[in-house]
């Protein structure tokens, strides 16, 4: 038997299931390429072109179809994460527990390192005893602090978000952990009329966590339930 000849039962098996070969991208080359040869150097194969052509593009078809699952998959694990937030923030009916779990277990559901609290104030005085007992969650700052901080002006339309990579941080938002926080979240709150606006921030050591040109739905639909939490609060 010659090399260029097909083992009886190799053969018998590819005519009763030609699919083995079309559906192996190798060995269809293979074919096409010892197509080409035979016809020569002279001859150009017009229907071998389209199919390289159709091949490309199935490839790309394929890998954006694989993109935009996996982006769908991650918006729905972003979902999630943020729903579970709002239903732990709005099982408490006491403020200072509230803050509490702001910065413990409602960070944890949001895979932040840190979560602080602006709240602007005309009478800023960061060492009161009523302020020291609501932890470090709660920062007190002087009007025009959330503007300036977030390098734009105030939302005009529910809260604005931005996201942005940092270096070392102002330690009057993060205390101790200022130095090694590499990127934050910034969401402006509305908190009704007669109250200066806040600011909710959250920080992590993760530099791709937030940066700009990410979605912030989730952020903004956050916020917007945080903000009528706080208005509470504030009543």
């Amino acid at each position: 038997m010659s090399d260029a000849q097909i083992h009886d039962e190799v053969r018998d098996h590819l005519i009763k299931q030609p699919e083995v070969i079309l559906e192996d991208h190798d060995m269809m080359r293979a074919l096409i390429a010892a197509n080409e040869r035979a016809m020569g150097n002279n001859i150009v194969d017009l229907r071998g072109i389209a199919m390289e052509r159709l091949e490309e593009r199935l490839d790309r078809l394929e890998d954006t179809h694989r993109s935009v699952i996996a982006a769908a998959y991650e918006n729905l694990a972003g979902m999630n994460v943020i729903h579970r937030a709002v239903l732990r923030m709005l099982e408490h009916t006491d403020f200072e527990t509230f803050l509490s779990e702001l910065g413990s277990e409602i960070a944890d559901i949001l895979r932040v390192d840190c979560v602080r609290l602006v709240l602007e104030t005309v009478q800023e005085n960061p060492d009161s005893p009523a302020i020291q007992k609501l932890g470090d969650v709660l920062v007190t700052a002087k009007p025009g602090f959330c503007d300036d901080y977030a390098g734009q002006g105030p939302a005009r339309s529910g809260p604005a978000v931005t996201l942005r990579q940092v270096h070392e941080q102002d330690a009057k938002l993060y205390g101790e952990t200022a130095f090694w926080i590499r990127s934050e979240a910034l969401i402006r709150l509305d908190l009704g009329e007669g109250c200066l606006p806040g600011m909710l921030v959250m920080g992590c050591e993760d530099p791709h966590q937030f940066k700009p040109g990410q979605g912030t739905d989730l952020l903004t639909f956050f916020g917007g339930v945080f903000e009528r939490t706080m208005r509470r609060w504030l009543a």
